[in-house]
């Protein structure tokens, strides 16, 4: 009996999960065996740009319970979710999030990097071989190709033999290109110089009759004649700093950076303001919706998959600030949108149906002269100073003019062509820099890349490193931030490094088959195409690093 009864009770364990999510979709045959594999009508894949974990709960009392909280409480998240590789950028992480991977693998290394061959930054989704559709500016010229490796969106077509219909949206193009991936049906961002949203003919020749109808309405218009004012009483926002301090930038001609914001000068001349304002997660969301309907995403049993980032997240951290007035009210407003676009889903593709996951490409630092204010120690670097010093220091010591060509991504890429041309010891001024950025203000340590794992650096710091290192694409000498530190000027907020602030990342699942819950285990950006493949039971993308999120696909 013992003999018999153990792998009876193994099949039973197995099966019972597909057994459970067909009788959810009540398709089964007469033997109850499962006539197809299971899986939702629609993914909606959601990344948050700059979202820092702690906007979950920072605002919660102030949330709706139909947006953020009903997420939080109906959803699954995984608290400890960290950025595995450093820098910590835009289109890293989407990049990431979609490619279980990580920059040395799927070679997005930076929203730029230096090309030593073509003497300039090279851009994360730049294709001149493509052209804008939809307007007549340059911001259509892009494509996935520097995207190496392919995405969970990508798999999903491979698994359905391409029946499945892939969109992404958000008002970065970046934002929704990477995660559309290469076989995408369509990707579509928002173009500041005419208002807008475009593609490019990587994806077809013209737009489609729904982006049309929406650039013909003008809803940038709309939303700019309505200035920027706070949603609730400006006294009740006490989880912020002050209004108009010396730590946030102004808009153009604006006389403070208080409320409110003046935006009805801009209708009609300046479409790329709306990026900054709260508005543009607004237009993103109601695109999408729009999207869902035309494209008719989630309407039969082949699984789509909607893949939407809201950019203005972070246009407004990096001018105002984390813990600006303005950050909060742009999330109270994202909550009431959210709530709008559940209800949405609930009601078109229903509730139930689909599966929904919310994560971040990278989180900010807080503002150094903030916190300087509150006695934590805190400062800025100037990459471009640093250049200028270290290049008249080469040429002292080593006889080699312009020996360093670019400070890209905390990263010093050398002028290998004219160190060779003066006969100079290339590996003595690796040495050198080395040397010398270690003394500079604000740098905790300086690595030669090609050689990480020699350092003495923590095991932690060693793997983010390489992590987003990519032999063809990455410089040669790395500088870590000491802790608080960044490249930039006095007001706004900034990213990149390996730090909390900027790697701990929100991640929560809803929907089909996830059931309330959360786990403190650790587990990185990688993780999610890998949690994502599992629920839906295709492959894991090509270039794939992580692991599933065994505590949600087990439930």
């Amino acid at each position: 009996m013992k003999k018999s009864f153990i792998p009876v009770a193994a099949l039973l364990i197995f099966c019972t999960p597909l057994f459970a999510q067909k009788k959810n979709n009540k398709s089964t045959s007469a033997g109850n065996y499962p006539t197809t594999v299971a899986r939702p009508k629609l993914v909606v894949g959601m990344v948050i740009d700059q979202m820092k974990w702690d906007y979950l709960y920072r605002y919660y009392d102030r949330y709706s319970n139909g947006g953020f909280k009903r997420l939080v409480n109906d959803g699954f998240s995984a608290e400890n979710t960290y950025i595995s590789y450093t820098p910590t950028y835009t289109a890293c992480g989407h990049a990431s999030v979609y490619t279980g991977s990580v920059p040395a693998i799927n070679g997005i290394i930076g929203n730029s990097w230096f090309d030593p061959k073509l003497s300039r930054d090279v851009y994360c989704t730049e294709d001149n071989d493509m052209q804008t559709v939809g307007s007549t500016s340059n911001a259509g010229k892009m494509s996935p190709k520097n995207m190496l490796s392919n995405s969970i969106t990508d798999e999903l077509k491979l698994a359905t033999n391409f029946k499945s219909k892939v969109i992404g949206i958000a008002m970065k193009d970046r934002g929704a290109i990477l995660p559309a991936g290469h076989s995408a049906d369509g990707a579509y961002w928002y173009d500041g110089a005419t208002g807008n949203w475009i593609t490019s003919t990587y994806y077809r020749k013209d737009l489609p009759a729904w982006i049309n109808k929406y650039n013909d309405s003008k809803e940038s218009d709309r939303f700019m004649s309505t200035d920027w004012t706070t949603l609730y009483p400006i006294e009740t926002y006490t989880q912020s700093s002050a209004d108009d301090n010396i730590y946030e930038s102004r808009f153009k001609d604006a006389t403070s950076s208080a409320f409110p914001h003046l935006l009805k000068p801009a209708v009609g001349t300046n479409f790329g303001l709306i990026r900054s304002t709260p508005f543009g997660n607004t237009m993103t969301l109601d695109l999408a919706k729009i999207a869902i309907e035309a494209e008719e995403l989630g309407k039969d049993d082949i699984t789509d998959f909607l893949a939407v980032s809201c950019s203005s997240t972070d246009y407004v951290g990096h001018q105002f600030g984390p813990n600006s007035i303005e950050a909060e009210d742009t999330y109270l407003r994202l909550d009431r949108d959210l709530e709008a676009f559940f209800n949405y889903l609930d009601k078109t593709v229903g509730k139930g149906n689909y599966l929904f996951f919310l994560t971040a490409d990278h989180g900010a630092i807080q503002v150094p002269g903030f916190l300087v204010e509150n006695k934590i120690p805190a400062g800025n670097i100037s990459s471009r100073q640093i250049l200028k010093d270290l290049n008249t220091l080469m040429e002292k010591d080593f006889g080699i003019k312009n020996s360093a060509l670019s400070i890209s991504n905390n990263q010093i890429v050398f002028n290998k062509a004219a160190i060779k041309d003066g006969k100079g010891d290339y590996n003595a001024i690796k040495a050198a820099t080395i040397e010398f950025l270690r003394y500079q203000e604000g740098i905790m340590d300086a690595v030669d890349l090609s050689n990480v794992s020699g350092t003495t650096l923590p095991a932690e710091i060693k793997n983010r490193i390489s992590n987003g290192y990519n032999a063809r694409r990455s410089g040669d000498v790395y500088f870590i931030l000491k802790p608080n530190w960044f490249d930039g000027g006095k007001t706004g907020t900034s990213h990149g490094t390996w730090y909390a602030y900027d790697s701990h990342i929100p991640l929560v699942f809803m929907g089909w088959n996830v059931k309330p819950g959360k786990t403190n285990k650790n587990y990185y950006m990688s993780d999610i195409a890998s949690t994502v493949a599992a629920m839906l039971r295709i492959q894991m993308p090509n270039g794939n690093i992580g692991e599933p999120i065994t505590e949600l696909t087990n439930q």
